[in-house]
């Protein structure tokens, strides 16, 4: 990706957010340089702020998603079963825009329509071997009730509706009817090795720096 193009997916993602009444945190704003500086080390070590993605492919506009990390704790603390056990994230989805088949080993996850569209979760169960499963039917709570679902099934979430993910429950999502607002809720999130995808895709994008970033990405530090 051009760095002009994640600049301006910046600010329209930006706009999109406050048009629901959520307001990022006052480090969103920060400067490249102050994100660079001592203070914001915390932030760089637990991988909070900007994240677009394009997994590497170079088609944002097919398969992608923009997300901002507003909080995170510690591999080490979750490891310890104490401390900061938690993050969360604000997304955006736009329509027919894929979120690749994907799982994570460690982090649960609670994905939630904020807004907007209507929010499609393609789901698989894993086989013994965590790979996916063609067959078996796959149960998820939906805001707090089960659902059993055929192998590959579409979950549709209305604006409001969510669904828990258990590590390595498969999924890959999109929206429908409009851009999609997304939140997640979950345990301790670590983007860099707690993602397998079926595709062989990157995590995050690749950019040409044609001109200055108007913030850093998560993937910059």
């Amino acid at each position: 990706m051009n760095r002009s193009d994640v600049n301006e997916i910046l600010k329209e993602g930006d706009a999109f957010i406050r048009s629901f009444g959520h307001i990022l945190p006052p480090f969103a704003y920060w400067d490249p340089d102050r994100m660079r500086s001592v203070e914001a080390a915390p932030l760089r070590a637990r991988g909070l702020g900007w994240d677009i993605t394009d997994y590497g492919e170079g088609r944002f506009d097919e398969m992608g998603l923009f997300l901002f990390t507003t909080r995170n704790g510690t591999v080490e603390d979750l490891g310890q079963g104490r401390g900061m056990l938690y993050a969360e994230k604000i997304m955006i989805t736009r329509e027919k825009q894929l979120s690749p088949m994907h799982r994570h080993n460690i982090k649960a996850e609670d994905i939630i329509n904020r807004g907007g569209g209507e929010l499609i979760i393609e789901l698989f169960a894993p086989d013994a071997a965590g790979n996916i499963d063609r067959a078996a039917d796959v149960t998820v709570p939906c805001d707090g009730v089960e659902r059993r679902l055929q192998a590959g099934a579409h979950l549709r979430l209305l604006p409001g509706e969510s669904v828990t993910l258990m590590p390595g429950v498969w999924h890959a999502f999109w929206a429908e009817k409009g851009d999609c607002l997304v939140g997640e809720v979950s345990t301790v999130n670590d983007d860099r090795t707690d993602n397998v995808f079926e595709m062989p895709i990157g995590r995050f994008s690749d950019i040409t720096e044609n001109e200055p970033p108007l913030h850093l990405l998560v993937s910059d530090y």
